[in-house]
């Protein structure tokens, strides 16, 4: 029996038996790395070193910027502000959805975080203005997907590391089709709502606006500082993510004051839970690729395709139908760790640019955020309403359809992921 063979086996049966996917992906690997020459003190120190990295180090970062901008008052008065200038018009409220999960996006780089923060205050208000609950949470669910798209992007991030590109590149190259799938959303969510004749808020004055606008001003300014200061070349990514997490306490604690000591103990708790995960993920994957590169298996696969004659864009629909069952079952985290190693080149075969299709994989990172039965957007919004899944899953199949549409247009016109990342 090969050790490749083994490999796959133990992994699969690790998954179906409900094991955590790190924990699956370290044993499989280490299995299987011990029927070739290699020792257990070899692999613990490959897994160290896939963490010591200074690109990697962005993601605690950004996550610990994305919860405490969740617990400290932030997120709230931002969807305050943006309530009180289009929470009026019919269809408004979805509006203010989709472009608060665009904003948080810009911070967190997370997408369960963006559904949960902006879900758990959006989902009750859409509900009490007469929307559908489960149009409400759809609509979260599908937005809180653009937290992985719009920059900072922690899948983006995990990309850069593996296939060893410029991660200020791979974020460029996520602004517009961020953009593109925000506006997309956004004339959704507009047509839909008219059509159902959904409610809307009580036009509020000039004054009260301009109020809360100047309230929320601080939290308008974070992802301009992050993305700002990233493109001006001020800081690397990795140094805006702690200047995003400086800048959250700052306002957290002495601006809006809503930080007290028990909630920040909350945000720490939880950041390095989520980190640990994370890490946990990146360090048994690489050990996982370790032993594919040593058995040849990416450069086999390569050369299985080149003699199989497939065309690129044959192979590249191949691709995103692969990404689509593996995002029934895995995360995203481990789909990037576990199959770019293998794919790099077939890309460099089919001349696919590996920025272009960084982008093509995170939308498709988007599309398994909310597929069943692992879909984690799923779970948080069902978390939040205390609603069975199955009716979240069938709030978000109309976005679900609609983020396809976006993902089939950037495969199509690669100078959208492209025109700013040059």
């Amino acid at each position: 029996m090969s050790a490749v063979f083994v490999l796959f086996l133990a992994f699969a049966i690790l998954c179906i038996i409900r094991v955590p996917i790190a924990i699956s992906l370290g044993l499989s690997s280490i299995l299987a790395l011990s029927m070739v020459d290699f020792t257990l003190y070899t692999v613990i120190q490959k897994m160290f070193n896939s963490l010591n990295s200074s690109t990697l180090m962005a993601i605690p970062g950004f996550i610990f910027a994305g919860i405490i901008m969740s617990k400290g008052g932030i997120s709230t008065y931002l969807i305050e502000s943006l309530k009180s200038w289009i929470g009026h018009v019919r269809g408004g409220l979805a509006v203010v959805t989709i472009l608060a999960c665009a904003i948080f996006a810009a911070i967190s780089g997370s997408s369960p975080a963006t559904a949960a923060a902006i879900g758990s205050i959006m989902i009750p208000g859409m509900v009490k203005a007469g929307y559908s609950k489960r149009y409400a949470m759809g609509l979260v669910a599908a937005g809180g997907t653009l937290g992985i798209l719009i920059p900072p992007s922690i899948p983006l991030i995990i990309y850069g590391s593996v296939a060893e590109e410029s991660v200020g590149k791979l974020f460029a190259a996520g602004v517009l089709p961020g953009i593109f799938l925000t506006i997309l959303l956004i004339i959704a969510a507009i047509i839909h709502a008219r059509i159902n004749n959904y409610g809307q808020l009580p036009k509020e004055s000039m004054e009260v606006r301009l109020q809360k606008t100047k309230k929320a001003i601080w939290g308008f300014l974070l992802p301009i500082i992050i993305l700002g200061g990233i493109y001006s070349g001020i800081v690397t990514p990795t140094e805006a993510a702690f200047v995003s997490c400086l800048y959250g306490i700052i306002v957290s604690v002495f601006i809006y004051k809503e930080m007290s000591f028990t909630k920040f103990r909350d945000v720490v708790k939880e950041s390095i839970n989520v980190t640990a995960m994370i890490f946990l993920i990146i360090a048994s994957a690489f050990i996982f690729g370790m032993f594919l590169t040593t058995e040849q298996v990416p450069q086999n696969f390569a050369a299985w395709i080149q003699e199989s004659s497939a065309n690129k864009w044959i192979f590249m629909l191949g691709v995103n139908i692969m990404f689509f069952i593996l995002g029934m079952f895995l995360e995203s985290v481990a789909i990037i760790l576990i199959t770019l190693p293998i794919l790099l080149p077939v890309l460099a075969l089919f001349d696919i640019n590996i920025i272009h299709f960084a982008i093509i994989m995170t939308i498709n990172m988007e599309l398994a955020m909310i597929t069943p039965p692992v879909g984690l957007n799923l779970f948080v919004v069902s978390g939040i309403t205390r609603e069975k899944v199955g009716e979240v899953v069938r709030g978000v199949l109309p976005f679900f359809a609609l983020i396809v549409v976006a993902l089939i247009i950037v495969i199509a016109f690669p100078g959208l992921s492209l025109y700013l990342a040059k």
